[in-house]
């Protein structure tokens, strides 16, 4: 069974940034897609961002240029450097982890809150 744990959120200034951490447990990491998802009240979870096995990453339009994600294969852990925040940025956000041979995110972390003033 997987298990994600995430640390990293809080509350910054519009301009700063964050990193936000995941850690991979139970299965073998090298084998998932990994995830970064945020949600507000009232609105659907949306993507963000993923990174593949071999580090080939997408970012929402709405990140891209701002956000960028790496893993540490030795350390089990992906990383979600949040630079130059925003306000709309607020959310709770969430590491997912699909199997390489699926196409829905099936384990989730417990989320992490990030709250952005201007």
């Amino acid at each position: 069974q997987v298990q994600l744990v995430e640390s990293g959120g809080g509350s910054v200034q519009a301009g700063d940034s964050l990193r936000l951490s995941c850690v991979f447990y139970g299965q073998t990491f090298a084998l998932y897609v990994m995830g970064w998802f945020r949600q507000v009240p009232g609105k659907e979870r949306e993507l963000v961002a993923q990174i593949t096995s071999g580090s080939s990453t997408y970012e929402a339009d709405s990140v891209k240029g701002r956000f960028t994600q790496s893993r540490d294969h030795a350390k089990n852990t992906v990383y979600l450097q949040m630079n130059s925040l925003r306000p709309e940025d607020t959310a709770i956000y969430y590491c997912a982890a699909k199997h390489t041979t699926t196409s829905e995110f099936a384990y989730w972390g417990q989320g992490t809150r990030v709250t952005v003033s201007s």
